[in-house]
């Protein structure tokens, strides 16, 4: 399974017939990921007229999620840590869809349905689950002091703030301090920032590289030493009723928060429509769109444009467009996802039952989720598990090619290789098996990436008629910056 693949790829050869229908509107919004929709939200507040186009057959981008006979499941992001202040616009969101549900003593309450359900996590290391993922179950003293020493570094990188007087690290990612100390730990890698503060414990290593694996689908070798330290330092959450590391998560993931964006604009959204040209024409922007359950193509007159679209794509639309920008610069990471239906209990092996989220050391995958667990209705022994496997390259173009060309039988092959080590029967027990590749994941924060003018001048909009609302203009593909883009770039529209 996946995205509608053989679609994206017309664009290469923009083999598109005559235009059948013209259509006028206000704005139009390209993309029906979190940045689309939560653009078209904040359009949709201040009433103003437009439509949202989205290639695929459904919204959320890597949000999407699905469901089966046993439970609803993610096919990409699936949790939102607690937010801090920094985007009241979020807040607000959250607050609207019941979220939080109130202030106590001046802290957000959340709604207990949302916050994970205990046990969290587990970590499968020295054949033992222990609690959490940080190792420590038989670990050496020498490697348990060395990852403390790293994890009080990564407090006082949080506690830091530049001589702008912002935190060193923050999200929004731009508003973050630009103090040029901070700033050129973007031109390191994680893995030169561990060596030069002589961290090489292999338990500290190996966590790191999942960590990175987890936000970026990097390594620590190509992950650069900025947003390996912002996974750690950035979050900085305050609640009446959870913990500061709480995470709000649902059966299907992030799709459930796709889901609430999308309630009030549905009448306003085109699925499986890709757009193919922008263009500025007299005093507004002409957009032409392919309608793949017409087989049509149809062209839209806009005052302005929102592309919440991934520059790959903004390269190949705004051909016509200069805007001097490296689009090489702008890499990312293929990803599989599968959901697994199986009536095993998983606790084969000693230590903490099974939790939402599970590791296994040493892996290069990231484990998997049971996508069950926030389930409140009476026990039963089926489960769904959302196994993620970022694949992890120095060459993408290479990892993309080659996981469109694995099979379902060698991914199912290398998944279960992996799985045994924790669960040697797992294989006899699941009834069904859905694998989704992603092959353009969440955007690569290299080296000299986010603090860079290339993709500084990549968020800029073309002459108050084109703007521009994707993670990757972030340089980190979380759901929090993907909706500050989204509605910063309404808010700018609007202005305009």
């Amino acid at each position: 399974m996946g995205q509608n693949a053989a679609l994206g790829h017309r664009l290469r050869a923009m083999d598109f017939g005559p235009i059948t229908q013209e259509i006028k509107t206000d704005v139009v919004i390209v993309g029906g990921g979190v940045s689309g929709l939560s653009a078209a939200r904040y359009l949709a507040k201040h009433t103003r007229n437009f439509c949202l186009l989205e290639m695929d057959d459904d919204l959320g981008g890597n949000s999407r999620g699905g469901s089966n006979a046993v439970s609803k499941f993610p096919w990409g992001a699936h949790y939102l840590p607690i937010p801090g202040h920094s985007d009241q616009e979020l807040i607000t969101f959250l607050k609207d869809c019941n979220v939080i549900t109130g202030i106590k003593n001046g802290l957000p309450v959340y709604n207990e349905y949302y916050l994970c359900h205990d046990p969290k996590e587990r970590l499968f290391i020295n054949n033992f689950w222990q609690e959490g993922i940080v190792p420590h179950e038989g670990v050496p003293k020498k490697d348990r002091e060395e990852i403390q020493r790293f994890l009080d570094l990564m407090y006082d990188f949080k506690m830091k703030t530049g001589k702008d007087q912002r935190p060193a690290f923050s999200i929004p990612v731009e508003l973050s301090s630009k103090d040029e100390q901070f700033i050129l730990l973007d031109s390191i890698t994680a893995e030169k920032f561990l060596s030069s503060h002589r961290f090489s414990s292999p338990y500290l290593v190996w966590y790191v590289n999942y960590c990175c694996a987890d936000d970026f689908g990097t390594s620590i070798s190509q992950t650069s030493a900025w947003a390996m330290i912002h996974y750690f330092a950035a979050r900085n959450s305050k609640a009446s009723n959870a913990a500061s590391d709480a995470v709000l998560t649902w059966p299907e993931g992030n799709y459930w928060l796709v889901n609430q964006m999308r309630k009030s604009i549905q009448d306003q959204i085109t699925t499986n429509a890709m757009v193919y040209q922008v263009k500025e024409e007299g005093n507004g922007v002409t957009c032409l769109y392919y309608d793949a359950m017409e087989n049509a193509t149809k062209k839209i007159i806009a005052n302005s444009v929102i592309l919440a679209t991934p520059q790959f794509i903004n390269q190949r639309i705004l051909s016509d467009t200069s805007r001097g920008i490296d689009y090489t610069k702008f890499e990312y990471a293929p990803w599989m996802v599968a959901n697994l239906i199986t009536d095993h209990a998983l606790n084969e092996r000693r230590g903490e039952g099974i939790c939402w989220d599970n590791v296994i050391y040493g892996s290069d995958s990231l484990g998997y989720v049971n996508a069950s667990h926030q389930d409140i209705s009476l026990h039963h022994n089926k489960k769904v598990l959302t196994y993620y496997k970022p694949l992890v390259s120095d060459n993408t173009v290479d990892a993309r090619r080659k996981a469109h060309q694995t099979s379902l039988k060698e991914w199912r092959e290398l998944m279960f290789k992996d799985l045994q080590k924790a669960h040697p029967d797992l294989i006899k027990h699941v009834d069904e098996m859905n694998v989704w590749v992603w092959g353009h994941g969440m955007i690569k924060p290299s080296t000299n990436f986010i603090w860079n003018e290339n993709k500084l001048h990549a968020q800029q909009h073309i002459n108050n008629k084109i703007f521009f609302a994707h993670s990757d203009l972030s340089g980190i593909s979380i759901f929090e910056e993907a909706f500050y883009q989204g509605h910063k770039a309404a808010k700018a529209l609007l202005a305009s």
